[in-house]
């Protein structure tokens, strides 16, 4: 199937990602949003944290600089790391997702003012390779489907947890 690039179908999926994003945190008591099923795992709250530091530090930025100089190096990230410096696990959720949604409310506003992007511009990568802007805003919507399943994850290893070990394979398989 063909298909072609939208950006502006794109950007509205960003701003109705946060709402989803959102929508699936509101469902995590606070005393939850901090448990992980297991130690390599991370917990709501991380996922939050680090859809935070994302929006700021990677997608938006990348995206950007990719737009404006494709040559200029990319500022290094690490969101591993960052979980463990930045301790999300000392965050609060409420805080952490309004921060989100700030972060991206701005991302939403800078990507609707641009004038004429040329979203084939791309940046090459020593390591990840050559990405345009175009694939850059893509992927930055898929990050949230891909979030956005982790956070549905954890909602089934809570009502595992709280079921008490019982099966719920009648709820359907996951």
């Amino acid at each position: 199937m063909a298909s072609t690039f939208d950006p502006a179908r794109l950007i509205a999926r960003l701003e109705h990602g946060a709402l989803a994003i959102a929508a699936a945190v509101a469902c995590i008591d606070p005393d939850d949003a901090s448990w992980r099923p297991d130690p390599v795992s991370w917990s709501v709250l991380e996922i939050v944290c680090h859809l935070a530091d994302e929006e700021s530090a990677d997608f938006r930025t990348r995206t950007l600089m990719t737009l404006e100089d494709p040559e200029a190096d990319w500022p290094p990230i690490d969101p591993q790391g960052w979980a463990i410096e930045r301790d999300y696990q000392s965050k609060n959720l409420q805080e952490q997702l309004d921060r989100f949604l700030a972060l991206r409310r701005e991302s939403i506003m800078m990507l609707r003012s641009l004038t004429g992007p040329d979203w084939s511009r791309t940046h090459t990568h020593p390591v990840l390779g050559s990405a345009t802007a175009g694939q850059m805003l893509a992927c930055w919507c898929a990050h949230d489907a891909l979030h956005l399943r982790q956070l549905s994850r954890r909602l089934y290893q809570l009502a595992q947890r709280d079921g008490g070990g019982v099966s719920l394979d009648y709820a359907g398989t996951w």
